[in-house]
């Protein structure tokens, strides 16, 4: 296709232009090739000019950036690169609207760092939300891959001074950035969920113990960070003794055969997480949740519910928890038998109905104030039979043949199953050695599928809140799978314990960010970014100068925008006028 120009001369000798466009057909009888005109535009002294504009923009929008750019940039210009734009530009503008940089601005002016690490940190928190890489990778990705405003360039050196000054400020930083994230989102934090993980290492090497406070930082004074293969001095929650940052303990990964780090978030109901935490890697999580608790204490929010797995359940933490008039909803261990449990779990009476599904049936025992909710899903209950079922199809398989095995054999037997939790529950043992299925454990098993137990000490939510308050506590689940998928929190390509809880901070910098855009528009990250990253930013030249210009935005990337609160990048991003012949 083409445009075709002809010409004709009127009476007064003047000459005139016809525009139309054009492609030629094959014609098999004649053997040549025949134009067919598609269109007339018309003499070209009468154009419709912007008409041709919105034409040409709208077949734009069915190619790729880069080529679309390639294919207008005319003949006297040079086009040089193109790269993304459209997800920077609106993290950037979410960045400002928090107010990210005049907190960090703020605290520059009393430090010696460059001016510039504010954008530092912008740029590697942005890359951590469009494209996670090392700190080495991110410097290329920011001068060659991303246009990230303010921030042509950057290098290693700079983002590992701007990563140790986050370090520096972050008790600052967290708990301003949460007071504008409250204004912004109108944040109703009478529910705050907290959880742990653990993060392992490839290095498959601890690090050398170092004596350390009750938060788990290391003291002042110490050498800096070796290694070494054994596990030896690992803290047990000492603080008398000397624990490693990167360390061995009980993974959530199911990698206990590597180093590992414990964090923690603590999140609102619609999933915005407002801190992050990090501890040495054999760090229990019983203690945990006192430290998060005195932190946000000096935040002097208002009556706060905490809402915790059965990790947290101590009587230690429940006393903690209720210091100036808080409350909480923990996860009871329904098979711990502890008399608390086992008194809620005997006592008769109704479930009422309530959402998704599930059944709640509330017990008050006599020797505490606190109350137990015990929660029935019917279709988790299903699950929990089918499972068994299988556990014990696989048991029944193992001990078929065992009365015929010798006492030696057969003991050999016994002990390899003790170190299969699901088959071992269901096994019993005759005084004569035989192997059994245990079926008085199956019935009590059977009496608990479906259920779980939740103790509140908040004397006025409903047995249905306390349920369904309990159940967005997989907010943090998700929390932690988009850490670890979408802004890939491991591998962490760290040695040094600064670095990585700085890499701890900008991946929960990221999520903030990534939540208050979903939260905003109410759809994934995912697809908001793969719609915001088709916004291309051109880079041409010419005999006038270089000049770099968007693509034009599409209707669902202005929505998006909109929704967000930030206004649209410039058309012409930067113009420098070349130099006279």
């Amino acid at each position: 296709m083409y445009v075709r120009a002809t010409t004709r001369k009127n009476k007064d000798g003047s000459t005139v232009r016809y525009l139309q466009l054009a492609h030629n057909e094959w014609d098999a009888a004649t053997g040549t090739s025949r134009p067919q005109v598609l269109h007339s535009f018309g003499r070209e002294d009468q154009l419709d000019r912007a008409g041709i504009e919105r034409l040409v923009a709208s077949l734009a929008k069915l190619l790729d950036p880069a080529a679309a750019l390639r294919a207008t940039s005319g003949a006297d210009l040079t086009f040089l690169a193109s790269r993304p734009m459209g997800g920077a530009h609106a993290l950037d503008g979410l960045w400002h609207r928090i107010g990210i940089d005049t907190v960090m601005k703020k605290l520059l002016t009393s430090s010696r760092l460059d001016p510039a690490a504010e954008r530092v940190l912008f740029a590697l928190v942005a890359n951590r939300a469009l494209a996670p890489s090392s700190k080495l990778a991110a410097t290329r990705w920011i001068e060659h891959d991303s246009h990230i405003p303010g921030l042509a360039a950057t290098s290693d050196d700079a983002c590992y001074r701007a990563m140790d000054w986050l370090l520096k400020i972050e008790d600052r930083l967290a708990e301003e950035v949460y007071w504008q994230v409250a204004d912004l989102l109108n944040l109703e934090v009478d529910l705050l969920f907290f959880d742990t993980t653990s993060t392992y290492f490839e290095t498959g090497e601890a690090d050398t113990p170092a004596a350390r406070d009750e938060h788990g930082r290391r003291l002042p004074d110490e050498p800096a960070d070796t290694t070494q293969s054994s596990q030896a001095a690992e803290s047990t929650g000492d603080d008398e003794k000397p624990a490693s940052f990167r360390a061995y303990g009980k993974s959530k990964d199911h990698r206990p055969d590597l180093p590992q780090v414990v964090i923690g978030m603590a999140v609102t109901r619609t999933g915005i997480p407002i801190r992050i935490w990090s501890w040495p890697g054999n760090t229990a999580d019983q203690a945990l949740i006192r430290q998060v608790r005195e932190d946000l204490r000096e935040w002097k929010l208002t009556r706060v519910v905490w809402v915790a797995d059965r990790g947290f359940a101590s009587e230690t933490n429940r006393r903690f928890l209720q210091r100036a008039g808080g409350h909480y909803i923990l996860g009871e261990k329904i098979r711990s038998g502890s008399p608390a449990a086992q008194a809620a779990l005997s006592r008769q009476g109704r479930y009422a109905h309530v959402a998704d599904n599930m059944q709640v049936k509330q017990v008050q025992l006599p020797d505490t104030a606190d109350r137990f909710v015990i929660c029935h899903n019917p279709d988790q209950a299903k699950r929990d039979a089918a499972i068994r079922a299988d556990l014990l199809a696989q048991l029944e398989e193992a001990i078929k043949d065992s009365d015929k095995l010798k006492p030696l054999k057969r003991a050999e037997l016994r002990g390899k199953l003790s170190t299969k939790p699901g088959l071992h529950r269901f096994l019993r043992a005759t005084p004569g050695g035989l192997l059994r299925v245990d079926k008085t454990a199956i019935k009590a098993e059977e009496r608990l599928d479906g259920k779980f137990l939740l103790r509140c000490s908040d004397p006025h939510l409903s047995a249905e809140d306390i349920a369904t308050g309990y159940k967005q506590l997989l907010e943090v689940e998700r929390g932690w799978r988009d850490m670890k998928t979408i802004i890939d929190l491991r591998p962490v390509y760290h040695r040094k314990e600064d670095r990585i809880r700085a890499h701890v901070l900008l991946c929960w910098l990221a999520l903030l960010l990534i939540r208050i855009a979903e939260t905003t528009c109410d759809d994934t990250w995912l697809n908001l970014r793969e719609e915001l990253e088709r916004i291309h930013v051109g880079t041409f030249t010419g005999p006038a100068g270089t000049f770099r210009q968007r693509t034009e935005t599409s209707t669902a990337q202005r929505a998006i925008l909109a929704k967000l609160g930030v206004t649209e990048p410039k058309r012409i991003i930067t113009l420098e006028p070349g130099t006279p012949a």
